[in-house]
């Protein structure tokens, strides 16, 4: 392996999807799997790069990462190591592309898709990326060949997920696409083609690249960028105020911890950036902080230290600063549940600014959880989302008035119908949102005196079964489509101290309540307790409890709907 050699060059996309590359992804990599989120982040970047100039011959060049082959010198077959979602959404990406631009870039991208096979070469027709034999099949029926994509709408339910997340991704691009006008369309493709990079790093034997792969990836304690900036703000510091200003910064970092305080840089630059980060978090800390704060010692005694200080309240849910502190927390706390972290920059905002008292916070962190909650359920994109909070920094660092309507911070009509609609509808199916909302309720009907931290295995039951025995009492008290209406709607759900069990799930109403949902070691759980209460569980009884679990989300998230 010594002397084993390694090709590491930077390629545009257009460079990387020509003859010189044949990629194959090989079976021990795992399936594809970049979901909406992932793939649309992508696009978003993408576009916005290539609308950064007037002119596309001044673009800036947009780096989209590193990708690990096994390739021999002078050959076109590469296994690829790492990469291989890049590589893929790319091409689908370049295909559904190509039925929204003139013939002549449709005809351009189809070469970019399909290798022409060259008669005198002895090569035949063929796809420039091959997946793993499971899923290649599907891939050039359905994205890489042209008529396969108007099947793409009827595939929504497709299996494996890999497959489904090939059909999303299309689909979403293709939403995307059509916002735009052809020209956008053909600015985009001749942009990624030409000037967008890629690093290919390759070597010829699998046990080189997959140490590369290692080596890229690794997370040791190399130099980070806290470190180099460190290294830059306090080295333009006057010598005489170097030591304590060190001593300072390393204090704030032992505070955090080494992980959470390169974090706050991140979170630092989105609070002067306020967008979404699209070159590397050193380029743009210089350019968006430290171009406003040059001053070492002012940067440090007036960014670095508030908002570090704020960071440790926020991310302990520690707040200690007079009457309403415990209600505080409460809510640091039920931000700190969501999927991301993209609130932390307007609440640390906030927490910084020397103004803020325990009623202000407590009103604004009211308001933030309120507008995260919405965006959660609504399934809100990270670019939407970022964007979002951007604004809301925006009118926090302009000082205007964050309560009004029309503010950032607050929910439009439109937002807390769809916030509702998306509430009533089969809440269990969405993964990442059901505990969350359900907690949430069951604390609201608790007067938000309940305290979960003591039970790390909740999870979320159905009353009605999901697929209950064809001759129980079920399937008489509910007709199968009564069943399918609300089997997963949140009238139908309660939470649990412990792991679901699937057999006792089917038990009858009455011994479903008293064999499983009545343990008195089991905490109070309001949803639960209700049901327990109850002596029947039909259809009647759930359009009454939907309606009434609706109005305490309603008026908890003040969803101004729940009140008609």
């Amino acid at each position: 392996m010594a002397g084993t050699k390694i090709q590491a060059a930077e390629h545009t996309v257009g460079e990387i999807f020509d003859d010189a590359y044949q990629f194959t992804i090989p079976r021990y990599q795992r399936p594809y799997a970049w979901t909406t989120e992932q793939a649309g982040e992508m696009f978003d970047d993408l576009l916005a790069a290539s609308r950064s100039r007037d002119s596309l011959s001044e673009s800036d060049p947009y780096f989209l990462g590193s990708i690990v082959l096994v390739k021999a010198e002078k050959q076109a077959l590469a296994e690829v190591v790492d990469g291989q979602q890049r590589l893929t959404t790319l091409t689908v990406l370049y295909s559904v592309l190509r039925e929204q631009v003139s013939p002549e870039f449709a005809a351009s991208l189809e070469k970019r898709i399909f290798q022409k096979g060259d008669p005198i070469k002895g090569t035949a027709d063929q796809p420039r990326l091959r997946l793993r034999d499971q899923d290649q099949g599907f891939f050039e029926k359905y994205i890489q060949e042209r008529s396969g994509n108007d099947l793409l709408p009827d595939l929504r339910n497709v299996t494996p997920d890999s497959r489904l997340r090939l059909v999303e991704n299309a689909l979403l691009f293709k939403t995307r696409l059509n916002a735009l006008e052809t020209v956008e369309r053909e600015r985009l493709v001749s942009f990624i083609d030409m000037y967008t990079y890629l690093v290919v790093v390759a070597t010829v034997d699998f046990e080189s690249a997959y140490r590369i792969f290692s080596v890229l990836n690794e997370r040791g304690l190399d130099l980070t960028h806290t470190d180099i900036l460190k290294s830059e703000i306090i080295g333009k510091i006057p010598e005489a105020d170097q030591d304590a200003y060190t001593t300072k910064w390393a204090q704030e970092e032992d505070d955090l911890g080494r992980n959470d305080f390169g974090d706050l840089f991140s979170h630092i630059r989105m609070v002067y950036a306020k967008t979404k980060a699209r070159e590397s978090i050193l380029k743009e800390f210089r350019a968006s902080v430290l171009s406003r704060v040059p001053d070492g010692k002012k940067f440090i005694d007036d960014v670095l230290v508030p908002f570090s200080d704020a960071f440790e309240v926020v991310r302990s849910a520690s707040y200690a600063g007079g009457p309403g502190a415990e209600e505080i927390n409460r809510l640091l706390a039920w931000l700190k549940q969501l999927d991301n972290t993209d609130w932390i920059p307007p609440a640390i905002s906030y927490f910084s600014r020397p103004t803020a008292d325990s009623a202000s916070l407590l009103r604004f962190l009211g308001d933030l959880e309120r507008l995260a909650a919405s965006m959660l359920v609504r399934r809100v994109d990270i670019t939407r989302r970022v964007e979002r909070y951007g604004r809301v920094l925006d009118w926090l660092e302009k000082d205007r008035d964050l309560y009004a309507p029309e503010s950032p911070l607050q929910l439009s009509g439109d937002e807390q119908a769809e916030t509702l609609a998306k509430l009533g509808a089969e809440i269990y199916t969405v993964t990442r949102i059901r505990l969350y909302v359900l907690l949430r309720l069951d604390s609201a009907l608790s007067d938000g005196g309940t305290n979960y931290d003591g039970y790390p295995l909740i999870s979320v039951e159905h009353v009605l079964p999901q697929s209950p025995d064809v001759d129980s009492v079920w399937t008489h008290s509910f007709t199968a489509q009564e069943r399918v209406y609300w089997v997963h709607r949140l009238a139908n759900l309660v939470l649990l101290s412990k792991r679901k069990n699937s057999q006792a799930s089917n038990l009858e109403f009455e011994v479903k309540k008293t064999k499983y949902f009545e343990k008195t070691s089991w905490p109070p759980f309001v949803l639960t307790s209700q049901v327990l209460a109850s002596d029947g569980w039909t259809p009647a009884v759930l359009e009454e409890r939907q309606e009434t679990l609706l109005k305490v989300l309603g008026g908890l998230w003040r969803l101004a709907a729940a009140a008609s």
